[in-house]
């Protein structure tokens, strides 16, 4: 058994028992925006945590070691992926991309925004030509070091 066949159980389990990712993330304990991640298969659980996920899910103790383990981060199955919604993520980076990096050094200096001291915060946001998608993402400024 490896992560991706346990995130497999998990998702059916999910599917199954009609869950959504904010309620699971009430019975673990954190943000749904990190327990999702968490469940995909990219962050490592505490064992409570893994408990919690392997009596939820109806896990078996192989499974619910291996939640505990650091994961293989990335999730991607191609450089440039192919489902519409993560395309779009993608087409973002490659437009603003530069205009981020360029804002950010303005603001802050030489350095980059940590993907690990980070949280984010996605809502839906009602709107009369169409809900609209709010994401926040939040992380440390980690300036590069002169040595």
């Amino acid at each position: 058994m490896n992560r991706q066949d346990v995130t497999e159980m998990i998702i059916t389990a999910k599917r199954k028992k009609g869950l959504k990712w904010a309620d699971i993330a009430k019975k673990i304990g954190h943000s749904k925006e990190w327990v999702t991640a968490a469940m995909l298969g990219q962050m490592t659980l505490t064992k409570a945590e893994a408990e919690k996920a392997g009596k939820l899910f109806g896990l078996d103790k192989e499974a619910v070691q291996i939640l505990q383990e650091v994961p293989y981060k990335g999730s991607l199955p191609s450089a440039v992926p192919t489902d519409p919604l993560i395309y779009r993520w993608y087409e973002i980076v490659n437009v603003y991309g530069t205009t981020i990096k360029e804002l950010i050094h303005e603001e802050f200096g030489d350095g980059i925004m940590s993907a690990i001291d980070f949280s984010m915060d996605i809502e839906r946001q009602p709107d009369p030509k169409g809900d609209r998608v709010k994401v926040v993402l939040s992380g440390k400024f980690l300036p590069y070091k002169t040595y």
